[in-house]
């Protein structure tokens, strides 16, 4: 009823209601007191020759059900908000029941996941247990995006190749999940020059991950990566304080090759990690965050 922009809509509702019940007594009153058509207790309806409708009245178990039925309604529209936005003598409500039992849920999982707060990620890592609950949160959370091996796809970064936007140590894993990333590369087409800049660019970020390029448009892309610098880095390092990927190591986010990166100078692009402060617990994200981290250590946690 809150979405309603009219208390007009709730007064409705509630006068619908209960002149609804009301009207179901005066049903069974006037049903009662009708009188046969026909003298011998007959509508005076005949079917098939001699199929009488008879005009006999309500067996008394059913008159006194459906009375108790509509003086149960009375007692659960007095009781239960049912009368547009009155809130019933108790005070109940479907959000308010929601809110205590997410809040006894949130008691049981507090006291499951606190043994695991105090523990390091690279502690965490090695217990078999923990690792488990945290691929259960894994798959539930994150996995829509990420998938279920971690591994991502095109738009959404593989966790498990050790090549982070923001830092790839448990705190800073942490602090991407619990507040979520809004990575963004605006439009640089205007910046850069005209459109055989836009080229040249491509072929020299091309060339500083070895990848194939045109050594001559590299070559001539060279001065206009100046543009790019402020955020790659003049070695086109990246900068993990913005979130800046690195344009050395092969790893391509939103597609490889010169047609990927010219659109994506052209057009620029805008990626969103949700924050999951408001759906996990503080413990569930800890050990969250070290299940994550343990995907791309995992050689050297069992080394040791």
């Amino acid at each position: 009823m809150s979405d309603f922009f009219s208390g007009g809509w709730s007064i409705f509702i509630a006068v619908t209601t209960l002149a609804s019940l009301a009207a179901c007594l005066l049903l069974l009153w006037v049903a009662s007191r009708r009188q046969p058509m026909a003298k011998d207790n007959s509508t005076g309806h005949v079917f098939d020759e001699d199929l009488v409708e008879m005009n006999n009245p309500l067996p008394m178990w059913w008159a006194v059900l459906f009375v108790l039925t509509v003086v149960f309604a009375f007692g659960y529209v007095f009781v239960f908000p049912a009368l547009g936005s009155a809130a019933g003598s108790l005070g109940w409500t479907s959000r308010g029941e929601l809110g205590a039992d997410q809040a006894r849920a949130g008691a049981e999982m507090t006291k499951i996941y606190s043994a695991y707060t105090p523990l390091a990620a690279e502690a965490l890592s090695k217990d078999p247990a923990a690792m488990a609950s945290g691929q259960r949160l894994f798959i539930n959370n994150c996995a829509g995006c990420h998938g279920s091996d971690a591994r991502g796809s095109k738009g959404f970064p593989d966790l498990t190749d050790n090549d982070w936007l923001h830092g790839g140590s448990p705190e800073k894993i942490e602090e991407s999940i619990t507040l979520g990333r809004i990575g963004v590369m605006p439009p640089m087409a205007a910046a850069v020059g005209n459109d055989a800049d836009v080229h040249n660019v491509a072929n020299y970020v091309l060339s500083l991950s070895g990848s194939a390029y045109n050594s001559i448009a590299a070559a001539a892309g060279k001065p206009k990566f100046a543009v790019c610098a402020a955020c790659h880095g003049a070695d086109g390092k990246g900068n993990q304080a913005i979130g800046a990927p690195n344009l050395t190591d092969k790893v391509w986010l939103h597609g490889w090759g010169e047609e990927a990166i010219v659109a994506m100078v052209n057009n620029g692009k805008t990626n969103v990690m949700p924050a999951q402060a408001g759906r996990l617990t503080a413990g569930q994200i800890h050990l969250l965050a070290a299940y994550v981290w343990s995907l791309s250590n995992a050689r050297q946690t069992a080394s040791r």
